[in-house]
């Protein structure tokens, strides 16, 4: 090596960070701060803004006591909710269902005098909101889970049966379906709670079955 080149001063050019300052660093934490507050400040406003403008609420024409009901039955929702004879479901229970019991009011509860004055006397089936209602190319056989695979009703509607009152229906205004197939946890993370309806989108029936059968099904035997 010659003296010349011993001597040769350093370029700093090259070198990252050299000509960065305190000044400029604390700039980029801050901005990087900002963005994160304005990150999960938009996933909190989502999950629990959004539904509120999302959903519309609707009470259920008659505030139905299940768990007074269930007391009084032997073969608990069957009772009401029962399987025909060719293994179909009959789903909401109609006036037919209801009439041995309630041609009069048996208490002075106003919903049960409701029932009977506006419905009963009056021949008027009740215009249930329907939680579980799926979109029709989606076909659901009751007795293929309830009688087949020995599943009870708790498993997707939750523990309906002891329930005093009926639960707020809430309707998708973008879908017109209920806010349980979606399920009530907007952001679908984790289960759902104890007691609660499970939700009843397409992936969580197929990961049912991949559960229970180990795959999860042909398309033909839930859409028609």
């Amino acid at each position: 090596m010659s003296q010349t080149d011993q001597h040769q001063p350093v370029s700093t050019k090259a070198m990252p960070g050299a000509n960065e300052t305190p000044a400029a660093n604390s700039t980029g934490w801050i901005i990087f701060l900002f963005f994160m507050i304005g990150f999960v400040g938009s996933l909190l406003a989502g999950w629990i803004l959004f539904p509120e403008l999302l959903y519309s609420k609707k009470n259920q024409p008659i505030d139905f006591n299940h768990a007074i009901h269930l007391d009084q039955v032997d073969d608990g929702c069957e009772s009401c909710h029962f399987f025909r004879e060719d293994g179909t479901f009959a789903g909401m229970p109609g006036l037919d269902s209801c009439i041995d019991c309630h041609e009069e009011a048996q208490t002075d509860n106003p919903e049960e005098i409701k029932f009977v004055e506006e419905y009963v006397t009056q021949g008027i089936e009740v215009p249930w909101l329907n939680y579980s209602k799926q979109p029709d190319c989606v076909f659901f056989p009751h007795s293929a889970h309830v009688i087949g695979a020995d599943m009870s009703c708790e498993t997707c509607h939750g523990d309906i049966g002891n329930s005093e009152h009926t639960r707020v229906y809430e309707q998708n205004k973008l879908t017109g379906y209920s806010r349980d197939i979606w399920g009530h946890n907007i952001a679908r993370l984790g289960k759902h709670k104890q007691g609660e309806p499970a939700p009843m989108k397409m992936n969580d029936c197929a990961k049912c079955h991949k559960k229970e059968t180990g795959h999860k099904g042909a398309c033909f035997q839930c859409h028609k």
